[in-house]
């Protein structure tokens, strides 16, 4: 192959959709390619003239036209257009004009057909457009994950034992011996009428009967949990996993409707995910001091490595790295009370950020607070709380969760007050959006009660829900304090990288990413109403008003899924090279494959950016 062939074949499979492409097919796409030289200004593509070729941009800049003139895209260096003429009917669809000198390829119209035909992943390529595009490669990433098409209901291996609620411990124990389960569904009524109203397990019988020394005779239900965690039989396993990790229990009923299919053990899932995320929260609940739980933080980031290489998605992976660190504060809190003894009045702990959103990674410090109750008299019980939020504090630093460098901690005397005190801030910051409202409603909106009397964050949430959705200028300032990080995407959809700094040619997945789109959908789920923390989960409360459109939601959760697991893979192959992971990406350093559909991702950014700045009015309000 002559040299000039050689150098245009190079340059294609740098890009997609050649960059799949059998070897033999590009060589054959090469030496049927005409190059052309088209001057800034020039008209390529009129519309409903006959189209004859696709081209591809081997450098340069063009402008890319709806019919009515309305500008469509931009598009530049390895990026094609004018496949969709030869796709419908062979008559121009968009025309294209050069916004800058440039060099194009043109693919002649028999060649683009043959390719059309013997190469599927062409054929999907240029069948779609941009932001379908993006859904597709997501779709057919989800469809690789077990964990993600294996139902719970895989799990169960055996019919369900159950009892009424009045029979006794003895006959109890001897059920739960005889049939060798570990738990045992407890039953309101009879036959189809029947109904679960709680559940027992060995550890209950020990813990609530046995060193209770309660009399043989007394019935289950005065020792049964109740309010029953359960799961549909519809669901996955990976649902089941993290419907454990929230809600730290080890035993889930599998619902049909009213029916029960079997109860599914935490004992099950680590049988079927051995050295999982579940075995490791297990064994945080297992360790009796500090030392032992920074000994097993270490395989923290090799479960993260393990559900990366399993194609998990980046929910499962945010949600399960949250449960983790969630674990880890909850058993420093029994461990401080152990240490000093019952709190003098009830409180609640919460997580805030992205753990709090089940959308925490490996690099990440600790946002926390504490809810005090209303009696809380500060000369009397403060020197136990703070002492207690020292203690976890400096737990979750050495189990690497770093200190937050903003101070956002139950050790900062102004984040550990009485529930009416956090009523006090919260309504201020809505009623007076100034600078720091605004910065603290970001950090504090989201938040989650995770150990003691969590119905205080509960109200907390509640409270944000009523007066945020009834405060346009609130809104209006948490939008336009919103749009200061944009996504790294340039006029001519190139990345745009950082300058200097240890940084340089970079830029930063979370800061330009996912962190404008957390902000944006945190805005309209506030407009909503919503009390859901989880994005995604913001993403469904938002689809069930009018306020955006089925189609900008679906492309935004695309988005937010796309950007978050190539951060995700980033920080996993950091760890595998035995680097510290962080969020900063060099271009070079991502797939062909990453690069195109990044891009796609980030125009959704910029795009639900603009429609933020529309629907909250960002340009009138300047008082702040």
């Amino acid at each position: 192959m002559q040299a000039e062939l050689i150098d245009i074949r190079n340059h294609l499979v740098q890009h997609s959709p050649f960059d799949d492409m059998p070897e033999e097919l590009v060589n054959q796409l090469t030496t049927s390619i005409e190059i052309s030289y088209v001057r800034a200004g020039t008209q390529i593509l009129e519309a409903g003239q006959a189209s004859a070729y696709m081209y591809y941009v081997r450098s340069g800049a063009v402008e890319i036209f709806r019919r009515s003139g309305e500008l469509y895209n931009r598009i530049g260096e390895g990026e094609i257009f004018g496949q969709f003429g030869l796709l419908m009917h062979r008559k121009v669809r968009f025309p294209a004009k050069a916004l800058e000198d440039s060099l194009l390829y043109r693919i002649p119209a028999d060649t683009f057909h043959y390719l059309f035909e013997n190469d599927e992943n062409f054929a999907d390529f240029v069948e779609i457009e941009d932001r379908s595009r993006l859904r597709s490669a997501l779709s057919r990433r989800e469809k690789s994950n077990e964990l993600m098409t294996s139902r719970v209901t895989r799990l169960i291996s055996r019919k369900t034992i159950s009892a009424p609620t009045n029979v006794r411990l003895q006959e109890a124990a001897r059920i739960m011996t005889d049939k060798g389960v570990s738990a045992l569904l407890l039953m309101d009524g009879e036959g189809e009428n029947a109904r679960p109203a709680g559940i027992i397990t060995d550890r209950d019988l020990r813990t609530r009967a046995v060193t209770e020394a309660l009399p043989s005779e007394t019935p289950v239900s005065e020792i049964m949990s109740e309010g029953l965690i359960t799961i549909r039989a519809s669901s996955y396993i990976f649902e089941a996993m993290l419907t454990m990790l929230h809600n730290n229990v080890h035993h889930l009923p599998v619902m049909d409707g009213h029916e029960v299919r079997g109860v599914v053990a935490l004992a099950d899932i680590v049988k079927y995910e051995s050295q999982s995320s579940l075995y490791l929260v297990s064994n945080i609940y297992h360790q009796q001091n500090v030392k032992g739980l920074k000994k097993i933080s270490r395989d923290v980031r090799d479960s993260f490595v393990r559900m990366v290489n399993e194609d998990a998605n980046s929910h499962m992976i945010g949600s399960a790295m949250a449960g983790i660190g969630r674990s880890f504060t909850q058993r420093l809190l029994e461990l401080g009370e152990e240490k000093l003894g019952p709190p003098p009045v009830p409180y609640c702990f919460m997580a805030l950020g992205s753990m709090a959103r089940d959308e925490q990674l490996v690099v990440t410090d600790q946002d926390n607070a504490m809810i005090l109750d209303d009696r809380f008299v500060p000369e009397e019980h403060d020197a136990y709380f703070l002492a207690l939020a020292k203690f976890v504090s400096d737990g979750l630093a050495e189990c690497g969760y770093t200190y937050c460098t903003g101070d956002i901690m139950a050790t900062n005397p102004k984040w550990r007050q009485p529930l009416k005190v956090w009523r006090n801030y919260f309504t201020d910051w809505i009623e007076n959006p100034k600078a720091e409202a605004l910065l603290n409603s970001n950090i504090f909106f989201d938040l989650d009660g995770i150990y003691g009397r969590t119905e205080f964050a509960e109200e907390l949430k509640a409270l944000v829900a009523d007066k945020a959705s009834n405060s346009q200028r609130f809104l209006t300032m948490m939008a336009r304090n919103a749009l200061n990080r944009t996504p790294p995407l340039g006029f001519f959809r190139t990345f745009v990288l950082e300058e200097d700094g240890k940084h340089q040619k970079t830029f930063n997945l979370k800061r330009r990413g996912t962190a404008p789109l957390s902000d944006l959908i945190r805005i309209h789920s506030l407009a909503c109403g919503s009390l859901a923390q989880n994005s995604f989960e913001r993403l469904k409360s938002i689809s069930k008003t009018k306020l955006i459109i089925e189609d900008d939601l679906g492309n935004l959760r695309d988005a937010l899924e796309f950007i978050s697991i190539v951060r995700i893979r980033h920080q996993a192959l950091s760890i595998e090279a035995g680097e510290e992971p962080d969020n900063n990406v060099r271009p070079e350093d991502l797939s062909p494959f990453e690069r195109s559909h990044l891009k796609d991702a980030f125009q959704v950014v910029s795009n639900a950016q603009k429609f933020l700045r529309f629907r909250y009015n960002t340009q009138v309000t300047r008082n702040v």
